[in-house]
């Protein structure tokens, strides 16, 4: 399971889905972190590399309250 921003978010769904699991992350938000970390929207959780979830957390880190 991946943790991102303290949240465990499912490894079955697909990233742009489980993203919405982390508060304060919608729909519209999520789509627009992905696409700053270069990261497919339609990517399993499970499936994702670890660099793919860093970058994603860095995205949220560096543009999210």
């Amino acid at each position: 399971m991946a943790r991102i921003s303290g949240v465990t978010i499912p490894d079955n769904k697909q990233i742009q889905i489980s993203l919405t699991y982390v508060y304060g992350i919608g729909p519209k938000t999520a789509g627009d972190v992905l696409s700053k970390a270069k990261v497919e929207p339609t990517v399993r959780v499970k499936d994702l590399t670890d660099a793919e979830v860093s970058r994603i957390q860095d995205v949220i880190n560096d543009n999210l309250t």
